[in-house]
């Protein structure tokens, strides 16, 4: 397994900042400084500035049904953060965002390649939400609501009235 990957899917970082350690020098296997080329073997032993990299033999995936006020990034320097709320022994990270007023289901994972997948635009991966208001729908809100959104609705999305 390329080292990039190796260091992403051990749930420590991205796959990109990854290769932002590796270009700065801060990943040793070995006990030597390391290169984008690097495979990793099985017995090898990786540091990543300065932490040791287990690879987690099982991927993880949870569910989670977020409430508001919680912030959906893996950053612990964000008060409030997903990670912190959850307070999973392991490291894992969400996968796409809700806002932090929105609440709903959220996938958490340590499996970077499941994020690619899942995020890519050209997999065109639908997403719903159910918008509620607190006032009447007399019909003037939505078409308010409607014409504020156009830019929600090209070729390959649309809004749907149910």
């Amino acid at each position: 397994m390329r080292l990039n990957q190796y260091i992403s899917s051990s749930g420590f970082c991205s796959r990109r900042q990854a290769e932002r350690y590796i270009t700065a020098k801060k990943v040793l296997v070995n006990g030597e400084i390391a290169s984008h080329v690097y495979f990793v073997e099985e017995d090898d032993h990786v540091k990543v500035d300065g932490h040791t990299i287990t690879h987690t033999a099982q991927d993880i995936y949870l569910v989670f049904n977020k409430p508001s006020g919680v912030t959906c990034t893996a950053s612990p320097a964000i008060a409030g953060n997903i990670i912190d709320f959850i307070s999973y022994p392991e490291r894992i990270f969400p996968v796409g965002r809700l806002d932090k007023e929105t609440e709903g289901l959220i996938l958490l994972t340590n499996d970077g390649s499941i994020v690619n997948d899942l995020m890519k635009d050209e997999n065109q991966q639908e997403k719903e939400y159910v918008v509620t208001v607190n006032k009447k729908n007399d019909g003037y809100i939505y078409k308010r609501f409607i014409k504020r959104c156009r830019h929600l609705q090209s070729e390959n999305k649309r809004l749907y009235n149910d």
